[in-house]
């Protein structure tokens, strides 16, 4: 077996399932070389460079598989010298193999998404770590995986603090717009959705930047290497363009990680019902009147707009005062854990409020965190 397809191979199961994308005709066409199918290789590999001929490992591969005819190859791209380029192609090469030919099992799911609103329809995870982007279709509130894309992120990789880092946000954001070609240079390829980057939480640590989008390639460049980005989560045109119909603009949730946490279903169950009676009872003790009761589930560092917890304590004091009875529905709500962060949440629902002298519905963000073994509210925004 040749060096080449020993390093981009490694012990990765084998995938039997049949495809036609370029992640699968690029895998096929490696995999025949490991089965002494030459021909087959090239014809594959020589089939995807007529499709997209701007597909630079592409190139790579099949000028490799040709030069293979003459003498056996040493690595990808067959110089052993140090090239950032050739570096970045290789991992391309590993990342997209790995995608191919990984047993991603369903009854995994990644550890965030724990409830959705049945108005969610699809929610974004990416995997920083695979280069890849999932979707999750929302079916009565549990996630299954419909679609996966190979991803470029940051130069810097991901974890983004302050304009021009040149990396990836870690967080939970959303879909706010679209930017079609018209309003873009070719840079953006098929356009760009823009994210909610950045969201309350990253305000609120310090974080800034601006112009964080999920893009499409330059016209003369099929896939841009795994971390070539300034930021943005950048994908091939087509792929681009398939991902769009499973997005609401204004709506879809987008979950970036460093590296995704996988679950059964049972774990998330577990985790979902946690979370689910801490947001149930503060709200039975909001609807108690009793402040001390409510203010529990508060983190001392809590804050909302311009209150922190202290006067946010004194206004809830006074306000309750006044009513002599108070009655808190929750609807439409949504629960998800932050990545890297197993004991920190966003919820999101929509809150009807009555009492004795008072009616208003609210839409309401939520950040909570797990303290001493509790869940606590410690940010709060209302829409």
């Amino acid at each position: 077996m040749h060096r080449l397809l020993l390093t981009l191979l490694l012990t990765i199961p084998v995938a039997h399932a049949a495809g036609v994308d370029a992640d699968r005709q690029l895998t096929n066409s490696l995999l025949a070389v490991t089965q002494s199918r030459m021909p087959e290789a090239v014809t594959t590999v020589d089939q995807l460079t007529q499709q997209h001929p701007n597909f630079r490992l592409a190139q790579l591969v099949k000028g490799d598989l040709l030069l293979a005819r003459a003498r056996p190859l040493e690595t990808l791209g067959n110089i052993q010298s140090r090239s950032a380029e050739l570096d970045q192609l290789r991992l391309e090469a590993r990342q997209r193999v790995h995608a191919a030919t990984e047993s991603l099992s369903q009854d995994k799911v990644p550890a965030y998404l724990l409830n959705l609103d049945d108005s969610y329809r699809h929610a974004l995870v990416v995997d920083a770590s695979r280069s890849r982007l999932y979707v999750y279709e929302n079916r009565a509130g549990l996630p299954v995986r419909v679609a996966d894309f190979y991803v470029t992120i940051g130069k810097a990789g991901a974890g983004k603090q302050k304009e021009g880092d040149n990396r990836t946000p870690i967080g939970i954001y959303t879909i706010s717009g679209f930017k079609s070609p018209r309003e873009l240079t070719d840079f953006y390829g098929g356009g760009a959705f823009t994210l909610s980057y950045p969201n309350e939480w990253d305000t609120r640590q310090g974080r800034n930047g601006h112009g964080i989008w999920i893009h499409g390639s330059p016209s003369s460049t099929y896939s841009r290497t795994p971390r070539a980005s300034e930021g943005c989560v950048v994908l091939a045109n087509d792929d681009l363009a398939r991902l769009g119909h499973y997005i609401q603009t204004g709506k879809t949730p987008v979950i970036i990680a460093e590296q995704v946490e996988w679950v059964a279903h049972d774990a998330l169950d577990s985790r979902r019902n946690d979370l689910a009676e801490a947001l149930d009872q503060w709200r039975q003790d909001w609807e108690s009147r009793d402040t001390p009761r409510l203010l529990s589930h508060y983190s001392p560092s809590f804050r909302t707009g311009p209150q922190d917890f202290q006067s946010f304590g004194a206004s809830k004091q006074k306000v309750n005062a006044t009513k002599s009875w108070i009655k808190v529905g929750l609807s439409k709500v949504s629960l998800m854990l932050y990545p890297e962060r197993p004991d920190f949440a966003l919820v999101s629902f929509v809150q009807d409020y009555q009492s004795s002298n008072l009616s208003d519905r609210t839409v309401k963000r939520q950040f909570w965190s797990r303290e001493n073994g509790r869940w606590k509210i410690i940010h709060e925004t209302s829409l």
